[in-house]
């Protein structure tokens, strides 16, 4: 039993240091504190009551602070997690806020058992198949999105949809509902909160010294809500037709058991559930990576699956709904001086504080302040300067970029993400099937062969020499063979045909067909084909198959192996 109990004591808190503490505390209380009003939004933005933003702060937190990966990543409610779960839950809305909740805690538990399967098969590889393209460009799509949501708090205009052109649409058809308080709160919070975050330094500069401008930026958020729920209470902003959040149920999240769906309900939500994992992982993994390279940690992806998935299980269990690693969230933490995960222990405890002691004190918070605060918070995640980027270096990853974005903003999250990844992998498969062929010659006095066309070379009448820069594939085996065709017409006189191998890593049996026949078809030429610098582990699946055994001429070692058996003297 002592033995059971020592493995489920994580390495982090085995090796505890007394002299992190101080700072962990410290940490844990600043994030607890900050957080809260961006947990109260994001459950807004989720669909739910504001009330379940700190829920899906304690059980999951807790969860990944004893098991994850990082020791300094914060996770909790995600802005891309609550906008799925809303687009996801769409159909619910009408059903109810109990049975609505239910079905958020029935998408956590699915997204974190597809996580935790994965983490138990080994697929932490697969977040190297989102391009920074695809996941930039869903991000900021995303981003556009939640923004246009949050325009029913700030308007009292009952706008609905899955996409921007629903949006829109809902907001001209019930203009009129237009409610000029709740609009006047909103914009001038909004305001606020963007001279607060784009205009800090010169807004508290004037006021504090520049070692407290930073900690001022960050408490504003929390300033405001403070000062909202005063303006509102005293000026009786709901009796005004004002939505405030009302009614906030005192107490713990209680263990629940998720809503049990029929088989056409699960099978609806399990692609959802399936892509929110993904993003879940996705975002959360770049976030705990990085910080393990800047702490000089190692990073267990794996372990990340698991610990992320077994957070959004209990999470499902405890009221809460699909919860992710957190940019601002995770910063914050860092720099307060968080050294291990006790600081998200603190969190929690903090979160637990936040519901037994003031749950009260939010009733006359208008919703209208927190759409204003998830809508600044949101506009720092359109990602433009990566697009730029993307269109100076890669065009192809632009394209990925604008596919996601536009196809997030016209078909939703779901159609949108998997519109951008269908365009990356289109581009991965035309890249690859256009593969560079060189003719190569050598470099005077030299052992070393490189591109005619970008290099003063010295040639052969007799060889033509030709460097394959891309292994060998269905997709690229005619452009291939198309290439060595077309360099043996432009060289009649060579003979020897020389195939440079050094940066092919695979033939697959296609690959392999096409070398057999393109080497019967130069033999019908009277010409002959050689291969150099084959790599041990390629020889090893060819070196008995007809691409060797039925070769015309040999296998060099290397190329000037080759030149110096073939060259006319």
């Amino acid at each position: 039993m002592p033995s059971i109990i020592a493995r489920l004591i994580p390495d982090w808190l085995r090796q505890y240091q007394l002299s992190a503490l101080p700072t962990d505390v410290i940490a844990g209380l600043v994030v607890g504190v900050l957080v809260i009003p961006q947990s109260l939004g994001y459950a807004v933005l989720a669909g739910l009551p504001p009330v379940y933003g700190l829920y899906a702060a304690i059980v999951p937190v807790a969860v990944y602070a004893w098991l994850g990966s990082s020791n300094v990543q914060a996770v909790g409610p995600a802005a891309v997690t609550a906008i799925m779960t809303a687009s996801a839950l769409h159909p619910y809305a009408d059903k109810g806020i109990e049975q609505y909740a239910l079905m958020a805690g029935l998408l956590a538990l699915m997204l974190g058992a597809i996580l935790w399967l994965a983490g138990q098969l080994k697929l932490g590889w697969i977040m190297q198949f989102i391009s920074r393209g695809v996941s930039a460009g869903f991000i900021s799509g995303a981003a556009v999105l939640i923004f246009t949501s949050q325009l029913k708090y700030l308007t009292g205009i009952p706008i609905t949809g899955n996409g921007l052109i629903g949006y829109l649409s809902s907001m001209q058809i019930y203009f009129s509902q237009l409610h000029p308080l709740t609009l006047l709160i909103g914009v001038t919070a909004f305001i606020l909160m963007m001279l607060n975050r784009y205009a800090s330094k010169w807004l508290w500069r004037s006021w504090l010294s520049s070692s407290y401008v930073k900690w001022a930026e960050r408490l504003f958020p929390l300033i405001l809500l403070g000062v909202a729920i005063a303006l509102s209470s005293s000026l009786h902003w709901s009796t005004k037709g004002v939505a405030t959040i009302g009614n906030v149920p005192r107490g713990l999240p209680t263990f629940t058991l998720p809503y049990l769906p029929d088989f056409y309900e699960a099978l609806s939500l399990l692609p959802t559930a399936g892509l929110m994992a993904l993003i879940a992982f996705v975002s959360s993994s770049s976030v705990a990576s990085t910080y393990a390279r800047l702490r000089n940690e190692t990073f267990d992806a794996n372990r990340e699956l698991r610990g992320l998935g077994l957070a959004n299980i209990a999470g499902g269990f405890f009221q809460s709904f699909p919860i992710a690693g957190g940019f601002s969230r995770t910063a914050i933490n860092v720099e307060s001086g968080a050294k291990t995960p006790l600081a998200s222990l603190v969190t929690v405890l903090v979160m637990v504080a936040a519901l037994i002691a003031f749950g009260s004190l939010l009733v006359p918070l208008p919703y209208a302040i927190l759409g204003a605060t998830i809508m600044s918070a949101i506009i720092g995640l359109i990602d433009i300067a990566t697009l730029k980027s993307a269109w100076q270096r890669d065009r192809l990853d632009a394209a990925s970029f604008m596919a996601a974005f536009v196809g997030v903003l016209i078909f939703g999250l779901n159609t949108g993400l998997v519109i951008g990844l269908m365009v990356s992998f289109a581009s991965l498969i035309w890249q690859s099937s256009k593969p560079h062929v060189a003719v190569v010659g050598q470099l005077a006095g030299t052992g070393h062969f490189r591109n005619i066309n970008r290099h003063d070379v010295v040639t052969f009448s007799n060889l033509l020499m030709l460097r394959i820069d891309e292994s060998l594939f269905f997709g690229n085996s005619e452009s291939v063979h198309r290439s060595v065709i077309q360099a043996t017409r432009q060289y009649p006189n060579a003979q020897e045909v020389i195939l440079i191998m050094s940066a092919v890593n695979h033939i697959d049996f296609t690959g392999q067909e096409m070398l057999i026949s393109l080497n019967q078809e130069l033999l019908n030429q009277n010409k002959h084909l050689s291969f150099s610098f084959i790599k041990g582990p390629l020889m090893d699946i060819i070196e008995h198959t007809p691409v060797i055994t039925g070769l015309s001429g040999k296998v060099y070692l290397s190329t000037i192996d080759a030149v110096n058996a073939l060259k006319d003297t």
